[in-house]
């Protein structure tokens, strides 16, 4: 996840995920790589410092007298928790020191020292102006080592974070990427409004459709949303209908196929939420809504009880929030008992992406504070400070520290297990601006499910039958 403007929001997430999804097998554009000479992935090659001597608690060979050169995305989580890892690198390794550069402009500021063979030896790779992946892969240390590795406290570091991590950052066979935050996307609500009118949380779609009619008698409507969010939805559909008819359902939005829109576990999807529309439980005005005024409504005036996003809602709505209001997450709802995947399955996955250039001074510095952010210690210093989980499990308390949204995401990630998944061609093919113009219409009640469907199958087909586009074959 990535931050523009001191805010977590769906747009940078979408960016985030973009640079890493189109890492899957894309070897035809890593070629059009920013720099030469590089050591090539995986090599470590590059790096002119000192090295020690590899074992277990130095996997690296990282030399304990060596500078780390990092440059940071400075968004909306800052720099100050990769200087606190750099802490605790310094405490381990005496002598060595970490230079935390924050950034808004990677692309600026970086793509020279790509070029002049002088890059950083750890990036946060994120935000408005990230360097696209594929155009440096070449240039890019695989980070496998970095999951097969120990953490600070002994544990192989890929035991101890949730799943998909590797093939998240996966660009072909290697791991270029590590993302260090967990997004995940749900319906949200104030459990505090639903106790003091005794609502029970909705599970299903017909939970879904009981709810709004209860919420309608205390003039409250189930839905609120906003112009440039009206895509949400879209998400909660996909969400549902691929937990309804699992990876069929998934792999054909993924992969564009023809009349991937049609397919029976999104159709009754769509029929589920027309009638939702048709039955005035979504607050009208939404197409003419700026998107957080809309959340607003949700989260302050409580006019709307619940909301579908990601997990960055909590801070982006942080100054729009009443008091009071126990903000808390829960999975989509399924459309029937028969769900090829559970109720508690998730789309989730991490985000805020970190590489290590091969060409970098101190390859195994750069790594080394990789290991570093995956330590308990710092792990659990990111949730607590930023409220928001790593791909670290375990650094939550059930308080949450004090967050009952955080709380509620621990509890939904503990809950999926391995029943998570992703969606990436919408961010691949760069089709949200247009899919927002019939949810809008949609949404408002001007358009059906029947048109819905037509206009989102014209806009996949025209990406599918496009031979300028490459495709990007999901799995």
């Amino acid at each position: 996840m990535t931050q523009i403007d001191s805010k977590v929001n769906r747009r940078t997430v979408m960016r985030t995920a973009l640079a890493a999804g189109l890492a899957l097998p894309v070897g035809g554009a890593l070629a059009s790589c920013a720099g030469g000479g590089s050591s090539g992935t995986g090599s470590g090659g590059g790096s002119t410092a000192a090295t020690g001597k590899t074992s277990s608690d130095n996997p690296f060979g990282f030399s304990a007298k060596s500078t780390v050169d990092a440059v940071i995305f400075n968004g909306g989580y800052g720099t100050d928790y990769v200087s606190f890892a750099g802490k605790v690198l310094e405490k381990k390794w005496s002598g060595s020191k970490v230079k935390v550069s924050p950034s808004t402009q990677i692309a600026q500021q970086l793509q020279p020292r790509f070029v002049s063979g002088n890059p950083p030896d750890l990036v946060d790779d994120s935000g408005a102006n990230a360097i696209g992946i594929n155009t440096i892969a070449s240039k890019l240390e695989d980070l496998s080592s970095v999951l097969d590795a120990n953490n600070l406290e002994g544990t192989k570091i890929s035991d101890s974070l949730y799943p998909g991590v590797r093939e998240r950052g996966l660009v072909g066979d290697k791991m270029l990427v590590l993302n260090y935050v967990m997004t995940i996307y749900g319906l949200w609500y104030s459990a505090s409004l639903f106790e003091q009118n005794g609502w029970t949380a909705p599970k299903t779609w017909d939970d879904l459709l009981d709810l709004g009619a209860k919420a309608k008698t205390k003039k409250k409507y189930l839905f609120v949303w906003g112009k440039e969010a009206a895509t949400y939805y879209q998400t909660l559909c996909m969400d549902s209908a691929i937990k309804e008819g699992g990876d069929e359902m998934r792999l054909a939005l993924e992969n564009l196929k023809p009349k991937c829109w049609s397919m029976p576990a999104i159709q009754g999807v769509f029929a589920k939420l027309e009638k939702i529309i048709k039955s005035g439980y979504m607050k009208p005005g939404g197409a003419g809504t700026q998107f957080t005024q809309a959340q607003a409504q949700w989260s302050n005036d409580e006019s709307g009880i619940l909301y579908p996003s990601g997990s960055w809602i909590e801070n982006e709505m942080k100054s729009q929030t009443k008091k009071g209001f126990k903000m808390t997450g829960i999975p989509e709802p399924t459309l029937t008992s028969s769900s090829k995947m559970p109720y508690e399955a998730l789309n989730a996955a991490p985000g805020e992406q970190f590489i290590v250039p091969s060409q970098a001074k101190n390859v195994a510095g750069g790594k080394e504070l990789l290991r570093a952010m995956l330590s308990k210690e710092a792990a659990t210093n990111f949730a607590k400070t930023k409220l928001a989980p790593t791909i670290v499990k375990g650094t939550v308390p059930s308080s949450g520290f004090g967050s009952t949204a955080l709380q509620s995401q621990i509890k939904m990630l503990d809950g999926a297990g391995d029943n998570v998944f992703n969606i990436r061609f919408v961010d691949l093919y760069g089709t949200n601006p247009d899919m927002l113009v019939p949810w809008n219409s949609f949404l408002s009640g001007q358009l059906d499910a029947k048109g819905l469907t037509s206009a989102l199958q014209q806009i996949t087909d025209k990406v599918a039958n496009d031979s300028s586009v490459k495709k990007v074959e999901i799995k």
